[in-house]
């Protein structure tokens, strides 16, 4: 084994993975960064960064690959590479690409769709016996037909590479659902068509290590994504009371979507919903990466596990032929609440309970995390804390047709 630094290309075209990078760095080896040109003056930790690329990327979040392969390929002749890094859930196909062009460990083209593509992680998760509401791809008008004359309306028309609830339109009648199609027009196949399934939505963020999921912690949304994306509510989660069936049962599940899809090691934040019908669980989708709106930050709160770090760590343990230790874990609970504000700079000093552990620092939106030993006094702050934010902060916004200009 050899004792010189990684090489670890740590690819984002969005502006995160902070803890990810100073980890590396910290730990001794070196990071590169590529990045979107539009993010040169976003406050990266150069300090912890040998060096920044820049790529351009077009209105549509593309880039050329020739020209990013073109570039990589020059800086390979004077540093090797050990790993290629995806930061965001944007970047997990682009990055399996260049894996698999330069020879790079890690997930490759096919395994990445699982962690991408809405229509490949369906279709795996029924071909692994995992429950999923009933889909349909928008590619033959028969088959359209066929699911809409014995699945019974409203559906919901979903994007196959946005994230979260970015672009989804519920639909009630087969009228409706043509009219849309039709519009679509050359992108149909870019969406599907799944049975709207009302109920409560988990996540659960997890990290993976040699094929095995080593840490997990379950949580659910007070409201789900979907009704605060469209229906202009506050966003919220909290953890779910440890050793409940709810908290077995998806630990459970995640095991074997983690196992199903091919993860080895990773961060992953994967989502289920427990239909009020019948109230089974199934899976609705899934992210080789940290999870977005800082849930990490609940989930550290909660567990004393910075998702981050530790995937940095695992990244780092696993190029070296090491053996991972997870840091010790608590067993806390926690909620989040976050909000846009009609205010640009939010005075939450009002809000002043010993519970409170992190406040969002971000123009435009208020935030809190609350901690404690019993989840019924995080319920309950959280319900105080968005009635008051409802009445003194809250804005909302039309629900986004795609992810945001990056």
């Amino acid at each position: 084994m050899s004792n010189q630094p990684l090489n670890i290309l740590c690819i984002s075209t969005y502006y995160k993975g902070i803890d990810f990078i100073k980890t590396v760095k910290e730990e001794g080896h070196n990071v590169y960064l590529l990045t979107n040109k539009k993010l040169e003056n976003d406050p990266w930790p150069h300090g912890h960064i040998d060096e920044i690329m820049y790529v351009e990327i077009d209105e549509n979040g593309r880039w050329k690959d020739e020209h990013v392969i073109n570039g990589l390929a020059y800086k390979m002749r004077s540093i090797k590479f050990d790993r290629f890094i995806a930061l965001d859930d944007f970047d997990v196909e682009r990055v399996a690409h260049l894996r698999e062009y330069f020879r790079i460990p890690g997930m490759g083209d096919t395994t990445a769709r699982y962690f991408r593509d809405k229509l490949s992680m369906r279709r795996k998760a029924k071909e692994s016996k995992i429950p999923v509401p009933e889909f349909v791809p928008l590619f033959n008008d028969i088959d359209i037909n066929t699911y809409t004359d014995w699945v019974p309306s409203p559906w919901l028309v979903k994007p196959r590479g946005e994230a979260s609830a970015t672009g989804i339109k519920k639909v009630h009648s087969k009228e409706e659902l043509w009219s849309l199609i039709d519009e679509l027009g050359d992108e149909r196949h870019k969406y599907l068509l799944e049975k709207f399934t009302p109920g409560d939505v988990y996540h659960v963020d997890a990290l993976t290590v040699g094929g095995k999921v080593v840490f997990s912690r379950v949580s659910q949304y007070l409201d789900t994504p979907f009704e605060v994306a469209h229906g202009g509510g506050i966003f919220r989660s909290h953890t779910v009371k440890f050793d409940s069936p709810d908290d077995k049962q998806l630990k459970k599940l995640n095991d074997k979507v983690m196992k199903s899809f091919g993860m080895q090691y990773s961060a992953s934040h994967t989502e289920f919903i427990k239909a009020k019908e019948d109230g089974k669980y199934y899976f609705l989708e899934t992210s080789s990466r940290v999870g977005g709106a800082n849930l990490a930050e609940m989930v550290e709160a909660s567990s004393g596990v910075n998702l981050w770090k530790e995937w940095a760590r695992i990244e780092i343990s696993t190029a070296l032929g090491l053996a991972y230790v997870l840091p010790e874990i608590n067993k806390d609970y926690a909620g989040i609440v976050v909000s846009l504000s009609r205010y640009q700079r939010p005075d939450d000093s009002s809000f002043s309970d010993k519970e409170i552990v992190w406040r969002m620092k971000k123009d435009w939106h208020i935030g809190l995390i609350v901690k404690a030993d019993k989840k019924e006094r995080v319920l309950e702050l959280l319900d105080g804390y968005t009635k008051r934010i409802g009445e003194e902060f809250h804005a909302s916004l039309p629900a986004p047709e795609k992810s945001a200009d990056l």
